[in-house]
């Protein structure tokens, strides 16, 4: 992963992305090990300047309205992503999770130097239903999709890690359940406990206000 210059964020913008979401879900309690690793809350996500930027964006691209008929970031893509989370309100976690996951994961992988010339680069949805995207634009997408069927930002964390099996850097969307964190990942169809994976080292995790360093025991 690339390294994350500072970048000034628009808290004004980011503050009103809790008028986006329906927060009627109660949040829990966020399990404190990931993989095996233990979470260390850190200050402020002010030096995640990919993120912050992707929280602005959001606010500015990801809405219904829209000309069809554009070459570049077409709009239908975007409805018919509502369209489908319309389909999810109601239902169950369980079922809103897999859903969600198969959304995405349909979408081909395309490296960001492909897409928009630079090595890293996080895209809101608009840009990945269109454009196709790597591991971090799966898990946006994915994170994203959740946020607008109510589930609290307190479940929702984007994780980046370290596939030791392929020893590459690599990105995920973490969820809390009950009594788990289930992991929906574009490598694999299905989601996952995090009991189950055995290969994922993380580095960090974040969501739209705060972020955490895992650290081995």
């Amino acid at each position: 992963m690339a390294k994350f210059p500072i970048f000034a964020p628009l808290w004004a913008l980011i503050g009103s992305l809790g008028l986006l979401f329906t927060t009627s879900a109660h949040a829990l309690v966020f399990p404190p090990r990931l993989f095996g690793y233990n979470a260390i809350e850190q200050p402020d996500t002010q030096t995640f300047g990919q993120w912050i930027q992707v929280l602005e964006r959001h606010v500015r691209l990801d809405v219904p309205e829209g000309y069809c008929q554009e070459k570049m970031l077409n709009q239908c893509h975007l409805r018919a992503w509502l369209a489908f989370l319309d389909t999810l309100r109601g239902r169950p976690l369980a079922e809103q999770l897999e859903a969600v996951n198969r959304y995405a994961n349909r979408k081909p992988y395309v490296l960001d130097i492909e897409n928009y010339g630079v090595e890293d680069y996080w895209a809101v949805p608009r840009e990945f239903l269109y454009n196709n995207g790597d591991c971090e634009d799966y898990a946006i997408t994915k994170f994203f999709s959740l946020r607008w069927l109510g589930v609290p930002m307190a479940d929702l964390r984007i994780v980046v890690l370290q596939d030791t099996n392929l020893r590459v850097p690599h990105a995920v969307l973490a969820v809390a359940t009950d009594d788990d964190v289930k992991i929906l990942d574009n490598q694999i169809q299905e989601v996952v406990s995090q009991r189950n994976i055995v290969h994922y080292a993380p580095v960090y995790a974040i969501n739209e206000l705060h972020w955490w360093l895992y650290l081995p025991d």
